[in-house]
This record gives C-alpha cells, sequence and structure tokens, in this order.
C-alpha cells in the first residue's frame, strides 16, 4: 500500500520548470528554490493565438510591445500630464505652490490660497468643507514636485505668480484654521420687529441678580405699553458693539470702552462682548504669531514693504514674542508721553470701527482705563512701526539688517513696494529725522561813534624782543587813552612800527586795548 502511493506521488509530481538549468543563469539554477508563477496559469490556451493576431494587425504593435525608443516619448510625456493634473491645487487648478497639508483630512493646497482661504474666513477644509485645524508644509510632496518640474520645466509658475504667492505666504510655516464660529440662534419669525424687545436685565427674576430701574414691556405680552423702534434708544439702555442686543447701560456686567465709548453687555459672548483694563486686552485676531502672518494690516504698516516686514516677522519668532507682549510694550510707550491716547483720539483712530453709535462723553480729560478687543488691534497696528525702530535699537537685531544703508527717500520711497532688489539693500524703517532749527539772528547791538583815528599800518609778525627795565614807558595816569593813541616823542611812536635789527635795543611796543565806550565818553567830554 505505501509503495503504491510512493509509486503514485512519484507519477504525478508536476514538472519543476527550474530544474531546466539551461533556461536559467548558473547561480539562480542551484541556489533558488523559490518557484516562480508561470504565465500560463493566468491565462486561456486561447489568448497567444488572439495576441498573435492583434500583433501582426497592429503596424505599431512590435513598438509598443517591445517598449522601443518610438514609444518611449509618448510614454513619458502621458506620465508627466497625468501627474501634474493629479498634483494641482483644489483652489487654483494649477500645479500645487508651496505645498500646504491640511489636518486631519490630508488634502493639499497651495500655501497662499490656504492663507487667502483664511482671511476670507474659512474655517474648514476647502475641499471637503470638514473639520480642520492645522495646515502643515507638506515637504514629501514637495521633493515629488521639484522632480516633476525638472523633467517638464515648462509645467512651473510664472516668475509673477511665484512673487505673488510669496507675498501672501512665506514657504514653511504652518497656518492655524480657526475653529468655526458658534452657530446663530434660529430666527423668531414671529418676533415683531416693530417694537423694542427687553434685554436681559428686564426681565424679573433673571439669572443675573440685578434688573433695569426702568424695565421695557415685552410686546409678546404687553404691546400697548410696548416701545416702538421708531422712539428710539429706551432711556438707560444701548446696544452692544458686539453682538447689538440691547442692554442695561447701569448693569454690572456693562463696561464701556474709553477709546470708542462704545459699550458692550458681558453676557453675549464672554470673550469679545467685553471692555477690559489696557493692560489686559487681547488685540482683536491677532492671537499668535500665524495671524501676524496672515494679517494683511501689519503688511500696511510698513507701506507694503515685505522685506521689512519678513525681518520683523523673522525677529518676532526667533524671540519668542507674543503679540500681547508687544501690544503690552506699545501701551506703555503711549502711556509715558504727555498726551497718552489723547492723541490717538485726535487723529480719530477710533472713530467707526462698530457697527452702534457710542455714547456721548462727558469728561474727555477722564483717565483712559478700559478698551475693547477691537480698538486693541488698532492700537497695536497704530505703534507696530515705531516698536520695531525701538526695538531693533536694542542691539538684537542681526548686523545683516541693521548695517544697510538708509534710503534717501525713506518710508516714502515708492521702489520698496515693487522692487525686491531695493528693498533689500536699502533700509527703509528709521526713526524720522528732526528738523534743523533755523539760526536765528542776534538783536542788534547799539554802537556809539568813535572820533576818526588815522588807523596804524598793518604790523607783520615778529617775535617780541624783550626791553630793558630802564626803558619802560609808563603812560600818564591821567590820559584817559591807550598810549599808541596818546601824545609821544615821534622817535618813540614810531619805533615800533619800524623794522629793526634785532640787535639794537629798541622798545617793545605796548600791547593794543580797544577803546571802551566809558573812555570814549571821557575823550569826549574833554
Amino acid at each position: 500500500m505505501s509503495q503504491d502511493s510512493s509509486t503514485a506521488e512519484t507519477a504525478y509530481r508536476p514538472p519543476d520548470p527550474l530544474t531546466n538549468a539551461d533556461a536559467l543563469p548558473p547561480a539562480q539554477s542551484t541556489s533558488s528554490l523559490k518557484r516562480r508563477v508561470s504565465q500560463s496559469s493566468f491565462t486561456c490556451p486561447g489568448d497567444s493565438i488572439s495576441r498573435k493576431r492583434m500583433k501582426e494587425a497592429s503596424p505599431e504593435g512590435d513598438d509598443k510591445a517591445t517598449g522601443t525608443e518610438s514609444g518611449a516619448p509618448d510614454a513619458s510625456a502621458n506620465f508627466v500630464e497625468v501627474l501634474a493634473e493629479e498634483l494641482q491645487c483644489g483652489c487654483c487648478s494649477e500645479l500645487v505652490y508651496n505645498p500646504l497639508l491640511v489636518m486631519p483630512c490630508q488634502h493639499f493646497f497651495c500655501g497662499s490660497c490656504v492663507v487667502l482661504w483664511v482671511r476670507h474666513g474659512g474655517t474648514s477644509c476647502p475641499a471637503c468643507r470638514g473639520l480642520a485645524t492645522v495646515a502643515m508644509p507638506f515637504r514629501a510632496l514637495q521633493t515629488v514636485i521639484d522632480s516633476l518640474l525638472r523633467a517638464a520645466p515648462h509645467k512651473a509658475r510664472t516668475e509673477r505668480e511665484r512673487q505673488q504667492a510669496d507675498e501672501v505666504y512665506k514657504s514653511g510655516h504652518s497656518i492655524r484654521i480657526p475653529p468655526p464660529r458658534e452657530a446663530s440662534p434660529p430666527p423668531d419669525m414671529d418676533r415683531s420687529t416693530e417694537y423694542v424687545h427687553p434685554c436681559p436685565h428686564c426681565v424679573a427674576n433673571n439669572p443675573y441678580d440685578w434688573r433695569c430701574p426702568q424695565p421695557i414691556p415685552d410686546p409678546a405680552s404687553d404691546l400697548e405699553h410696548a416701545w416702538h423702534v421708531d422712539d428710539g434708544t429706551p432711556p438707560g439702555h444701548g446696544h452692544c458693539g458686539n453682538c447689538e442686543n440691547l442692554l442695561a447701560t447701569r448693569a454690572p456686567t456693562t463696561t464701556r470702552c474709553d477709546l470708542c465709548l462704545v459699550s458692550f453687555c458681558g453676557i453675549g459672548v464672554q470673550e469679545r462682548c467685553n471692555a477690559l483694563p489696557i493692560m489686559s486686552q487681547h488685540p482683536h485676531n491677532l492671537a499668535t504669531h500665524t495671524d501676524l502672518i496672515q494679517s494683511a494690516e501689519v503688511y500696511d504698516c510698513f507701506d507694503g514693504n515685505t522685506v521689512e516686514t519678513e525681518i520683523m516677522l523673522e525677529y518676532v519668532e526667533a524671540q519668542g514674542l507674543s503679540p500681547r507682549h508687544i501690544y503690552r510694550e506699545i501701551v506703555q510707550h503711549i502711556q509715558k508721553q504727555p498726551r497718552g491716547f489723547q492723541a490717538l483720539i485726535d487723529l480719530d483712530l477710533f472713530s467707526d470701527i462698530h457697527a452702534v453709535a457710542p455714547s456721548a462723553e462727558n469728561n474727555p480729560e477722564a483717565a483712559r482705563n478700559r478698551i475693547c478687543r477691537p480698538c486693541a488691534a488698532e492700537v497695536f497696528l497704530w505703534g507696530l512701526r515705531d516698536w520695531w525702530i525701538r526695538e531693533r535699537q536694542k542691539g538684537f537685531v542681526e548686523g545683516s539688517v541693521m548695517n544697510r544703508k538708509d534710503c534717501p527717500e525713506g518710508s516714502s520711497c515708492i521702489l520698496q513696494k515693487d522692487d525686491i532688489a531695493h528693498a533689500q539693500e536699502f533700509n527703509h524703517i528709521f526713526a524720522p529725522r528732526e528738523p534743523e532749527e533755523p539760526v536765528t539772528a542776534a538783536a542788534p547791538v547799539p554802537v556809539v561813534e568813535a572820533p576818526v583815528v588815522d588807523p596804524a599800518p598793518a604790523v607783520p609778525p615778529r617775535i617780541p624782543t624783550p626791553a630793558p627795565a630802564s626803558s619802560a614807558v609808563t603812560p600818564a595816569a591821567s590820559h584817559p587813552l591807550p598810549l599808541p593813541l596818546a601824545a609821544s616823542s615821534s622817535a618813540t611812536s614810531l619805533s615800533f612800527l619800524l623794522n629793526v635789527d634785532e640787535d639794537v635795543a629798541m622798545p617793545s611796543p605796548p600791547e593794543f586795548r580797544p577803546p571802551t565806550p566809558d573812555m570814549i565818553v571821557d575823550t569826549l567830554q574833554l
């Protein structure tokens, strides 16, 4: 029985194709133990005949089957086109530039497209509209794009497009995608729009432990005594600068910004519907370093000079400075000025920020203690340029930045925005030079006319020779004029004018003293 089974196994053993040593290299014929899959296992018996007929019918069959040079360029071109189509940005439909990977959905887009998407209020993935938190640089895909552009340079973006994209997004930075805003409550279609509805403090037994002294009747229950919209704002009430809901001006939760004079309810949105102390407030939409990069107003602070703005942003990131830290330093500098925030108020910097009308200012000289988020952002943007000038003077900025020459045109230079080379060569951010004070002419001094005296001839420069003590000449004490003008002998008066030899003992000329006004008056009296 065992002999028959062993004989059967031997009879029905399939032939091993690897036993044919002539069909394989010598090294593989002895050492390879893995069986190769035969193509006949996956084909029908008639496939070889049909393939042969198709090959004979197609004139290009030989080239495509054997992969000769005539078919290689077409296949490569088709591959480039297919790959370029797969690497298109979902926003601009062009080959992706500086790709960013949106998490967690892992869709990729151009960096500039993501920045513009967030600037216009995007809070999700542009492709799937799913929840997104951050967009990170996609370095692996950038390597594939570089290889594609080396094979097909015509697929690259134009230089102008690349410059515009670089102005919007700087490569290598992650973009924080803000969370979606809270959904607004569904509109009450039955609510009357002709009458004013009570504020949260007008309702009896409200959860805020305070009720309005003059509560507004609810038009739904007391239409007869309801307050009509055409009658204006009810007394003791106003509108919130953020949520625009009705508020009680004297409520404990109500605060007012001392710069824009707009009140906030403190109930609608806890972080937005309030005016905090100036040093404790956060600038609106400027919470992180990424917000600075995405803010177009930051670039406007530097007159659109992207070079200067990027230098400032790199310094802020390297030093680990937050926008709130910069805001506090700007506020401290403003408070040290003689007029404080009044100089900014005179510039109408805080007017028309909110859709709500401001309240009347009772005391213009009152202290400015509270500020709202939009006004804090205005203060930040107004003082950012001067803060950067003061920060550069601390000596922490790189020498290559500080050693640049100042542009003669300064901040009014028209080349700093469009000419990148000019903006990199010259410095356009520096303190304005103080104008030189005009030199005022001195008040004229009254001149007293002196008697006309023949001027003495000029004396050539000489080294005075010491005179003997016996030859000293002493002028008369009673004579008011100096010796050169007094009457004396002709020899003595003219001896110091002559160029005599040094070996002759001559008296040295006395020191000339100009006549004083008193001496001239005494002379005229004589």
